[in-house]
Order: C-alpha cells, then sequence, then structure tokens
C-alpha cells in the first residue's frame, strides 16, 4: 500500500463540552490552546461526571489528514502516532475510518490515549490537552517494516507544532528525509505557545520546510519570540520566515497565514515583495456551530489541493471551503454525504 500524503501527530479525542463555568474554574483564556497543569489534572473527569459532552476525533494533525482524505480518492491519506489500548483509541479508529484516513499508530500496553478538554463559549474555543501516550512516540516506529514503506512512497508530508513538544526528533528524521528525496514538507506551527516556548526546536525543523502555516495569534508569538520589529504585520512576518535558510534551496517555501474570517495571507520566498491576499467568505454567526478545528480544515483542504496539484490559490481556497464547512458542524467533523471542494 502506498499512500501520497504522510501525516504525523498527537492523537487526541476531544472532550467536549460548553461552559462558561468550566473556563471560569480552571482559569483558561477563552480562545487558547495549553498543554495540561496540575491545576487542569481534575478537568477530563469533571466534564464527564458533570457535564454534557460531545466525544469528537482530535489532535490537530490527525483533523487535517481526515480532511484531506475528505478532499482526495480513496487510501491517499496515511497518519501516524502513538495511542494506548483503551477504548479512546478505538473510537479514533471508527472516526477515521468513517472518514477515509488510514492510520498506523504505534500502540503503548497499557497506557492512555491523549484527550484534549474543549471548551466552547460562543465563537470560542479553549483546549487543554494531556498527552498520556502521545508523548511516547518513538522514533524506531517510522522505521518499522509497517511504516516505513509508506514514507519512502509518500510524496507530501505534514505534521503539527504540537508534536514538537516531544518528539523533535522523530520530526526532523522526516522532514530531512523528505528534503533530501526533494518531497513537499508541511509543517503547522498549531499554537502561541509553540513559538514562545518551543521556538528553538521550531528552528531546528523550519529549514527542511516547504510549506508553513499559522494564525494570526502564532505568527504574532513567532514574531516577538524571534525579535521581529513588527509582531502586528502579518506579510512581513511571512516574509522573514519564508526567507530563512533551507535545506534543499531548489524548492521554495510557502508561507500561509489564516485570519479566522479574515483575509488568508500567503508568501512565496520566489516572490518575496508580493504577498498575496484573499478573502474569506464569512459565515453570518447565525450559521457558525463550532469553530473547533476551523484551522485544521483549512489545512486539510489545503492539503487535498496540494496533493491533487492544485496551483497555491486553488489550495487556500480549498481550505476556506473545508473550514466553511467544518464551522457549521460540532467539532473538527466534515460534513456527509461528501462536498466537492476541489
Amino acid at each position: 500500500m502506498s499512500y501520497s500524503l504522510f501525516c504525523m501527530g498527537n492523537p487526541l479525542l476531544d472532550i467536549q463540552v460548553t461552559s462558561e463555568e468550566v473556563l471560569k474554574k480552571y482559569e483558561l483564556k477563552a480562545n487558547d490552546a495549553i498543554l495540561a497543569e496540575d491545576k487542569h489534572t481534575p478537568i477530563y473527569d469533571d466534564l464527564v461526571k458533570n457535564h454534557k459532552v460531545t466525544y469528537v476525533a482530535g489532535g490537530a494533525a490527525q483533523n487535517a489528514a481526515r480532511g484531506a482524505a475528505y478532499v482526495l480518492p480513496p487510501k491517499s491519506v496515511v497518519y501516524t502516532g502513538c495511542v494506548g489500548d483503551d477504548e479512546l483509541a478505538e473510537q479514533l479508529k471508527a472516526a477515521n475510518k468513517r472518514e477515509g484516513l488510514d492510520e498506523v499508530y504505534q500502540v503503548k500496553k497499557g497506557e492512555k490515549t491523549g484527550a484534549c478538554a474543549v471548551v466552547i463559549t460562543g465563537h470560542h474555543r479553549s483546549l487543554v490537552t494531556t498527552l498520556r501516550s502521545a508523548e511516547k512516540f518513538d522514533k524506531s516506529h517510522l522505521s518499522s517494516p509497517e511504516v516505513a514503506p509508506l514514507i519512502d512512497a509518500a510524496k507530501f508530508f505534514y505534521i503539527e507544532g504540537y508534536f514538537l513538544t516531544h518528539g523533535t526528533e522523530s520530526a526532523l528524521e522526516l522532514s530531512q528525509k523528505a528534503s533530501a528525496a526533494g518531497k513537499a514538507f508541511c509543517l503547522n506551527i498549531s499554537a502561541p505557545f509553540i513559538a514562545q516556548f518551543f521556538n528553538a526546536q521550531l528552528q531546528q525543523i523550519l529549514p527542511h520546510c516547504d510549506f508553513i502555516i499559522g494564525n494570526e495569534a502564532e505568527a504574532e508569538a513567532y514574531a516577538a519570540a524571534t525579535g521581529l520589529p513588527d509582531v502586528k504585520d502579518l506579510p512581513a512576518i511571512a516574509k522573514a520566515i519564508a526567507a530563512l535558510p533551507k535545506s534543499n534551496a531548489s524548492r521554495p517555501r510557502t508561507v500561509v497565514f489564516t485570519q479566522g474570517a479574515q483575509s488568508t495571507v500567503l508568501v512565496t520566498s520566489t516572490e518575496p515583495d508580493s504577498p498575496k491576499v484573499y478573502p474569506v467568505d464569512a459565515l453570518q454567526d447565525s450559521e457558525i456551530v463550532d469553530t473547533n478545528g476551523a484551522g485544521d480544515a483549512f489545512s486539510g483542504g489545503f492539503l487535498g489541493a496540494l496533493v491533487a496539484g492544485k496551483s497555491l490559490e486553488e489550495c487556500v481556497l480549498a481550505g476556506h471551503k473545508l473550514a466553511r464547512l467544518c464551522v457549521q458542524q460540532v467539532g473538527p467533523q466534515y460534513p456527509w454525504p461528501k462536498a466537492s471542494i476541489l
């Protein structure tokens, strides 16, 4: 079996609630993504016992991979990450199967699958992640008989920034292999705290990246962490990242920053003086159900179009279209029957 797109990240099951009370109780920001600290540890049992919860397959790269699988023909996308041998992992497998994503999980016996508390307030979502087995991913899994041939056959690669909190060595191996082979490697920054607190790991992998995706908050965090002069100037930040040294200098680097309902900014290193701006066909507030996973949906649409050989403009528009569909669902899911994206 071979797949065009190989994705890697932290597989998580989202435990989703709508509650101002939970936000205040655990001192969370309305629109944020963090790793759970000791004070957040009780939140997972609290949600299940005391609130009406919705379980949704999560994990940023897994969401994007399911989005790309939604867009592309069957058997186009495969995903890896580490899970436990528990019911949460079985729920993730069922969700992937529904949306046409194949996975080659590393399974840690006796461990719990990672989870993410998702607290919805209005159109905001606060994510609190406990990685559990996800952070126990072994680099050796990439060279296993099950996975190595898939990496060799893939033409496109995608990882989430969250993976850099524990798996930089694995991410480097994958990105360096892709770069050396002239294959497209894409990184999503994923959250402001990655740029703030894991900037050293980010700088290690950026030379091997052909595509960088982020949102305005992540762009600003990157600019602040690296001392760029204007942390609000998205085109300038995109240009700075696009111009960074590259291990495979024969391939351009493209940087894409989304801004929710505002325009998406795209800069390519071969055209540094002309950032492209793509307006978003915004929904009415009444049409939006849940923004959790919207950024991952954009990435999934963008990746799907990229794998399908579309232009960068078509990739951005596919990302917009899939994100638009996603925010009309509960959690990072996509509507059935399948909508036409490309």
